[in-house]
């Protein structure tokens, strides 16, 4: 693994975990993980904000939160966080620098038949176990893996699910945008940070997170966000109410309800719609 990539300085480390509101260094043990990635759902938001400022602006120096200490420093100022390959390349090198055995790993948002994987995510073995710890996600809990029987989350807001199928665990979740449910493959369980930075860059030519806004935290017992010009919530009973968001209403669950700074989502361009996958039979005009 890349040292460069995933090093953070003690100091950084401690205004890290201050911002996560913890007063001391979590130990690396499951209760100290659960600690950890508890804060870091309630703290950290998976959101495109940074993203979508720089693809908008055709920047063409690294994409935002490829390295995590530029990640921290960017959430410590904005409160931002960031898409799969920033967020959960972040979390895995905070919990390497705290002494967690913990993995980048790679996985599938199944949202179509046949493609190929398009997600990082982060596992941590722990006291014998190996865990799901995904930042894009946000389960809450450790999620525990187990090639036998399913293993979940039970929460009505945030809750998951987990099943060994075929060598591979499927992650059932429900995003803002489709409550219904949607299924994560996880395909791998260790690359290299060098693998998550290659990754990330195959997203600046297309990704459905180019275009519009796209943001999710967990507030007190429910789900909030925004998610392709609506405001989404999960309420404490799991029931989704959504919203049409108008003008500068999308810039105002940003910044009143999810924590971001104005400055930064000041800079967000207006959305665009989001064009169909290169290559796509829609894209390419099939029938």
């Amino acid at each position: 693994m890349s040292s460069a990539i995933e090093n953070l300085s003690p100091s950084l480390r401690e205004r890290v975990l201050t911002g996560l509101g913890l007063s001391e260094p979590p130990a690396p043990t499951l209760a100290g993980l659960k600690t950890l990635y508890g804060a870091w759902c309630r703290k950290v938001p998976f959101d495109n904000v940074r993203k979508r400022i720089h693809v908008s602006r055709h920047d063409p120096g690294p994409l935002p939160g490829d390295e995590a200490t530029e990640f921290f420093e960017a959430w410590l100022a904005y409160g931002t966080g960031g898409t799969c390959w920033a967020g959960n390349g972040a979390l895995q090198a905070l919990l390497v620098s705290l002494g967690f055995a913990a993995q980048r790993g790679v996985g599938t948002m199944l949202v179509a038949p046949n493609i190929p994987p398009n997600h990082g995510t982060v596992l941590v073995t722990c006291e014998g176990t190996t865990y799901v710890t995904d930042a894009s996600i946000l389960h809450s809990e450790p999620l525990p893996l187990d090639d036998h029987t399913v293993t979940c989350i039970d929460h009505p807001v945030w809750g998951v699910a987990c099943h060994s199928h075929d060598q591979h665990w499927y992650i059932q979740w429900r995003p803002l945008h489709q409550p219904s449910g949607l299924d994560c493959r996880i395909d791998q369980l260790s690359v290299t940070g060098e693998v998550f930075k290659t990754r990330h860059e195959h997203t600046r030519a297309w990704s459905p997170f180019n275009y519009e806004v796209y943001a999710r935290l967990i507030r007190g017992d429910t789900v909030v966000g925004v998610a392709f010009g609506e405001r989404v919530e999960f309420d404490s009973s799991g029931r989704v109410s959504r919203r049409r968001l108008e003008g500068d209403e999308c810039l105002k669950v940003l910044v009143d309800e999810l924590g971001m700074s104005e400055q930064i989502v000041n800079q967000l361009p207006a959305d665009t719609p989001t064009p169909p996958p290169p290559g796509s039979r829609a894209a390419v005009g099939a029938p």
